[in-house]
């Protein structure tokens, strides 16, 4: 996984839920719109690298994701998490877009 994007696993989730900034990509292995989000995250993380932690939870390995899997609820993959102050702000279900994305984030995680 690239350098800016986390894996993020049950024992990782915490670091980035409690960020002053973050975004975190719920997905699965061969799931075409969870393929599309690796690119989108690949676009984003260098133009806000500093500013927003990105991570990649994979949530078909098994073991990896368990509590994850207990704490927040899926009903499709991939799901996106933006994380501002340590509060969970949006739920984006399905496949965003660099610009949807892009905008959520400047809009909800760097109000200042």
């Amino acid at each position: 996984m690239d350098e800016l994007i986390g894996n993020v696993t049950d024992a990782t989730i915490d670091e980035y839920a409690t960020s002053p900034a973050a975004v975190v990509v719920f997905g699965i292995a061969n799931c075409d719109g969870c393929a599309l989000m690796d690119g989108v995250l690949a676009d984003l993380a260098p133009k806000l690298n500093g500013r927003v932690r990105f991570g990649k939870a994979k949530m078909h390995v098994p073991g990896a994701c368990r509590e994850i899997k207990k704490r927040y609820f899926f009903e499709t993959y991939p799901t996106t998490h933006l994380y501002a102050q340590g509060k969970l702000v949006e739920r984006k279900e399905g496949a965003v877009d660099a610009a949807d994305l892009d905008r959520a984030i400047r809009t909800l995680l760097l109000k200042n």
